[in-house]
């Protein structure tokens, strides 16, 4: 079984890289940066140089594949949505001329409104894109996944100061998962092959939380006493803008928080097939505590 994985150095591509390998297969890496990848999983896998905003090295890159887990990664280009165009397009491409029977999506939670919600109406244009390009005997599934537990590491100084700034309401729960959680999902369908057609699987993580509840998890485990407080659209955006991020890069950014703060609920409901184990308590111990531990 040939299977390729995008951004396999990400939070949640290099646990579905590690999970492949134990299943005894030898998955196809790709990425701009193979020697990013940990000597242990490239000495079992092929890593493949490959930027994925260039259609000719993706199709390279992707011939031969029975799945492919597809990630747009970070570009740092002045309009994000540009870039979840140009490489939504590229993984299209390929997944028609390559003939590739199935792709896992890494979507959001968000991304079945299709617009309004900033950098996610991105992962909604690539949804689209990999639905249009299906044939009879080709599957594509859309994990549609929480708040990522990981995005915290970005709020490490805050945390340590003991205010972490939000543009949600603190006391409005939203789906968290750990990207562990995710890869557990994406390698399940990755490994099956009995299935096609359009899915959309959502991934909420254990429970919903509110930004206080979640801060007060972070609280009791590092032993830090830290709150959530919701800021201004207009503060955010001009901290944002000062940090020297594009108007274009702001609005994407700002724009997840507008568009799903105020009575969005997620499509697909929180039962069995969406509830995963991790929880943020046990997450935080293994992660964040070492990182704000005392030198």
């Amino acid at each position: 079984m040939k299977i390729a994985v995008t951004t396999p150095s990400g939070h949640v591509g290099q646990v579905v890289a590690r999970h492949l390998v134990r299943a005894g297969v030898r998955p196809v890496l790709l990425t701009p940066h193979p020697k990013r990848i940990p000597a242990d999983i490239r000495d079992r896998a092929e890593a493949i140089a490959t930027d994925l905003t260039e259609p000719e090295a993706v199709l390279r890159a992707t011939r031969g594949l029975d799945a492919l887990y597809a990630v747009v990664p970070p570009t740092g280009a002045e309009d994000p949505l540009t870039a979840y165009e140009t490489i939504g397009s590229n993984l299209a491409s390929a997944v028609i001329e390559n003939h590739i029977p199935r792709t896992v999506f890494q979507s959001s939670v968000g991304a079945e409104l299709r617009h309004g919600a900033g950098e996610i109406d991105g992962l909604a244009t690539v949804e689209q894109m990999l639905d249009s390009a299906l044939g009879d005997r080709q599957g594509v599934v859309h994990l549609r996944c929480g708040f990522f537990y990981t995005n915290l590491l970005y709020q490490l100084d805050a945390i340590r100061a003991g205010t972490v700034p939000t543009l949600w309401p603190v006391d409005r729960p939203m789906p968290w998962v750990a990207p562990r959680d995710i890869a557990d999902v994406a390698t399940a369908y990755l490994l099956r092959p009995d299935w096609r057609g359009r899915h959309v699987q959502a991934v909420h993580g254990p429970q919903d939380l509110s930004w206080a509840e979640a801060m007060g998890v972070v609280s009791d485990v590092t032993g830090r006493r830290v709150e959530a407080v919701r800021i201004e659209d207009g503060e955010m955006r001009a901290a944002l803008l000062g940090a020297g991020m594009s108007p274009a890069a702001v609005e994407a950014m700002v724009g997840m928080s507008i568009g799903l703060r105020e009575g969005f609920e997620p499509e697909q409901e929180r039962d069995v097939t969406t509830t995963t184990e991790t929880s943020l308590s046990a997450w935080a111990h293994e992660v964040l505590a070492p990182l704000l531990a005392p030198a």
